[in-house]
């Protein structure tokens, strides 16, 4: 029998070509755009091993657990690193910035995550990117979780290493990301004799047998569904309006936020400043006697498909997040999360107001 996933004819360099010139449009460049075959991990390790080395002096910004990783895969490549981690509760500032560039004018490559999932925070990158072009560092952005739920603009912003997955608000597969690179940026990583080549890792190989070469031959298969995934999803972004899909996330954190205040229990925003908070993702801070992932566990028995988790590693005792990206960026799953956890909260003992939890997310919702 013939199986609609499985019996298609091979995804063609023409169109491979036409989806990477949607991704290029929906960040606004005219900087290469590659789409990487795998998950964003792939990208954002390749760039930093294509364009640092020994002779790299980075300010890493950590603002979550992806920027501690980017430091890690810096020191891996011989490059000085200096850190600047701030409270994951809140985002860095552009006069942080600032600050660590007049402490080591010499840095010349900043790492920095935009949105940060994990956490629930964001950083201002706009007026970081002002910083950065000032002092001619090289930025380099993980904008996986940002894209779609807020502006991510390369050329407006000056930067030159920006990657990207599909798989949060864009609604997208997590089995192919992309990546916008800069002239700055290429030639840093061809003046690098560390940059991988003949790896998978090689953004340069990239670049040489596929960009350059004229976008005629794909270096090796595709993956295809992944590919034909990210095409309908860039489709529907399109079809809807990007300044709609960046909407409703706005309105799912505004809600979010609201509505687990007011539903009591001890919950209370993991974000302090409604303004760092992330589109992408509501963080909560549970009572201390709690445990967030035993919270959690208790209010998915309802519904396991509801957009909850509990925080990673030393954060599964005291956060939840609400995931309301891509198309759980509505009131229904905003609602439905709120009601699951005041029912947890509920069985453990606590007062909650479900009533008030729903009208505040229906306030808020714009």
């Amino acid at each position: 029998m013939n199986h609609p996933f499985l019996d298609l004819p091979p995804l063609s360099a023409e169109r491979f070509a036409a989806i990477e010139d949607g991704v290029a449009r929906l960040l606004g460049t005219r900087q290469d755009v590659l789409i990487t075959q795998g998950e964003a991990l792939l990208p954002l390790e390749g760039a930093i091993r294509s364009a640092a080395g020994p002779g790299t002096v980075a300010l890493n910004v950590i603002t979550g657990p992806y920027g501690q990783t980017f430091g890690n895969w810096l020191r891996d490549c011989g490059a000085t690193v200096h850190d600047l981690s701030v409270p994951f509760h809140t985002a860095v500032t552009a006069e942080q910035i600032r600050e660590a560039f007049a402490g080591h004018p010499e840095i010349d490559f900043v790492s920095l995550v935009h949105a940060e999932a994990a956490t629930g925070n964001t950083n201002p990158v706009a007026e970081i990117a002002e910083v950065v072009r000032e002092h001619g560092a090289l930025f380099y952005l993980d904008a996986v979780a940002s894209v779609g739920a807020e502006p991510v603009l390369p050329d407006a912003w000056g930067v030159d290493l920006c990657v990207i997955g599909a798989q949060k608000a864009m609604g997208g597969p997590a089995g192919v990301s992309a990546i916008s690179v800069s002239e700055r940026a290429w030639a840093r990583m061809a003046a690098n004799p560390n940059a991988p080549r003949r790896s998978y890792l090689s953004l340069l190989d990239w670049k040489e047998r596929w960009t350059d070469a004229g976008r005629k031959v794909l270096p090796h298969a595709p993956a295809q569904l992944e590919m034909l995934a990210l095409q309908a999803c860039l489709e529907r972004i399109e079809s809807a309006g990007l300044d709609a899909v960046m909407g409703r996330h706005r309105n799912a954190a505004r809600a979010a936020r609201a509505g687990a205040v007011a539903l009591g229990g001890g919950l209370e925003p993991y974000v302090h400043e409604a303004a760092d908070a992330a589109p992408v993702a509501t963080t909560l801070r549970v009572p201390s006697d709690l445990v967030a992932s035993e919270l959690v566990a208790r209010a998915l028995e309802s519904d396991p498909a509801l957009p909850l988790a509990a925080g990673g590693g030393a954060l599964a005792k005291e956060m939840i997040r609400i995931n309301h990206y891509g198309p759980d960026a509505t009131p229904d799953a905003v609602r439905a999360a709120l009601a699951a956890l005041g029912a947890a909260l509920a069985g453990k003992g606590l007062t909650v107001d479900p009533a008030a939890a729903e009208r505040a997310v229906n306030d808020a919702w714009r």
